[in-house]
């Protein structure tokens, strides 16, 4: 029972115990208002201050020309970017949870721009009330129409979509009366989902960093100051967090996943320079051997590369992880006491171990490289017959093509590694093959599995992309916002499905979808 109904008790030493309470608790919640506006002016001065800081970088550039001026240019850019995401997104937690009867502070916004007048408009005339929702008189007449205009994006150019809601005032008992306004993204906000989604796969997918879609927008009349940017990147980042985590228990509940991770530069302002993150990534793909489970995708940002990072990744994961030697998925290798089996079990990738032989190779021209190169095309041309087959079906022409070539191939390894130098990088990369040899040639055993871990390789082809137009992520919360939306956009690619039709969908209806029924929602599941 809320303490605003709860019935007040008649005696007086309860009611004095009540209004104690009431006083605690009051004072509970000045204190944590008192907290949160102390480290939202810290926040704000912060980004202040940095704001100052690049302005004077621009004088300086117009000044001289400095590819060290640029960079630093760029890393503020991307820095005030974060930050202001991070407070978006904030901002966006704390509105949420904030119940009617909470106190409220009223929130400075800033001062708005009319929209352009160029834009083409198109008016949506909202179907007035024929009944008087109070009386259920008929009599009603219009006293008046509220507009409200709202920025939307079509490819290729903007247009203003205004609602037009009339106002109906009943003759009988002087109710008036209007048609909603529809749900936004973002309450009193102008932007509409096209326009979101646009941003967010522009940023996430075509790798534009916001400052840049500012000054693309403006070209065409459009004035997205890139902290407003910023502000609806943060927003739709938490709103979108329950499709990813659904996505992530999807992709955990494969019975063979991929994985492997990649470097992120972070900046790291307290040192002046950039710090090493990660994005983790585990797919589950299971159309080579047939099956209709739809496949997916889920990144998690991590500051490290330390095991317990990998064990997050796959935390509750079960059965066959195709990785590459991380010594960090080993843990993941070993037997549990309890049952006698462990977590999961390693399949190596031969597209690892025929790298490292091609670089032998590329550096020395070594016909013996070269020969075992040609061996493990073999075992691929093997495996491009039987994509998409059954998984019995698979098993056998590997138990009938793939091992006696397999058997070959071990005797040539064992061979060659007897007449080289020991310290040679053939020899390294020869003994690589064979100190994972069980693991490498496990992929033979199950139809299930496959012969590398070039799944999980592409799905970080978008990361490296990304990596070469932003070149680092403005810190830790921004590489967890990244791995939010990647790991809907890139499921989104693997699904067939357009990622910004996909966003747009997502972001009309989240407002009004229920929690509990998030998997509606999922790419494979959804109607665009």
């Amino acid at each position: 029972m809320s303490i605003a109904t709860a019935p007040l008790p008649s005696d007086i030493t309860a009611l004095r115990a009540f209004a104690a309470s009431l006083q605690a608790n009051y004072q509970a919640l000045e204190t944590t208002l008192q907290t949160r506006d102390a480290e939202l002016y810290a926040k704000t001065l912060h980004i202040e201050k940095l704001k100052m800081q690049l302005a004077v970088l621009r004088r300086d550039r117009f000044g001289r020309s400095s590819e060290k001026l640029d960079n630093d240019i760029e890393q503020l850019e991307l820095l005030i970017g974060d930050l202001e995401e991070g407070q978006a997104k904030s901002n966006e937690r704390t509105a949420t949870v904030t119940t009617e009867s909470s106190p409220q502070q009223e929130k400075l916004q800033p001062v708005r721009k009319p929209l352009p007048d160029h834009l083409p408009r198109e008016r949506v005339e909202h179907e007035a009330a024929c009944i008087c929702p109070a009386c259920g008189s008929t009599r009603l007449t219009r006293i008046g129409t509220d507009e409200r205009e709202v920025l939307e994006y079509v490819p290729s150019h903007f247009k203003v979509i205004v609602h037009a809601r009339p106002k109906m005032s009943c003759r009988d008992c002087e109710t008036i009366t209007q048609p909603p306004m529809p749900e936004l993204p973002i309450e009193r906000g102008r932007p509409g989902p096209a326009l979101l989604a646009h941003v967010l796969v522009a940023k996430y997918c075509d790798h534009l960093p916001l400052h840049r879609q500012s000054a693309i927008y403006a070209r065409e009349g459009v004035d997205l100051d890139r902290s407003t940017l910023c502000d609806w990147v943060g927003r739709m980042a938490y709103h979108l967090t329950p499709i990813a985590e659904a996505i992530a228990r999807h992709v955990r509940q494969g019975e063979a996943l991929h994985a492997d991770d990649t470097p992120v530069p972070v900046l790291d302002p307290g040192r002046g320079k950039t710090k090493t993150g990660r994005l983790w990534v585990a797919v589950r793909d299971e159309r080579p051997w047939g099956s209709i489970i739809p496949p997916a995708v889920f990144y998690r940002y991590a500051p490290n590369r330390k095991s317990e990072q990998a064990e997050a990744l796959l935390a509750g994961c079960s059965g066959f992880l195709h990785a590459d030697a991380y010594a960090g998925f080993n843990n993941l290798y070993r037997t549990d006491p309890l049952n006698g089996h462990p977590r999961l079990i390693e399949v190596a990738c031969w597209a690892h171990a025929r790298r490292k032989l091609y670089e032998v190779h590329a550096a020395t021209k070594s016909p013996a490289a070269q020969e075992l190169l040609e061996h493990i095309g073999d075992l691929f041309a093997i495996e491009a017959t039987i994509r998409g087959q059954l998984p019995q079906e698979r098993e056998a022409t590997r138990a009938e093509q793939s091992l006696p070539l397999l058997a070959q191939m071990k005797i040539k390894f064992e061979t060659t590694l007897s007449k080289i130098s020991g310290k040679s990088s053939l020899a390294q990369a020869i003994r690589y093959s064979l100190s994972r040899w069980d693991a490498l040639t496990r992929y033979t055993t199950d139809g299930r599995l496959d012969i590398c871990n070039n799944a999980a390789e592409r799905a970080i082809r978008p990361l490296a992309i990304g990596r070469k137009n932003w070149t680092f992520a403005g810190s830790d919360t921004g590489g967890e916002r990244a791995a939010t939306l990647y790991t809907i956009i890139e499921t989104a690619k693997l699904s067939g499905i357009d990622p910004e039709a996909y966003l747009r969908a997502l972001i009309t209806r989240f407002a009004s979808h229920p929690a509990k029924r998030i998997n509606e929602l999922l790419p494979w599941n959804i109607t665009l």
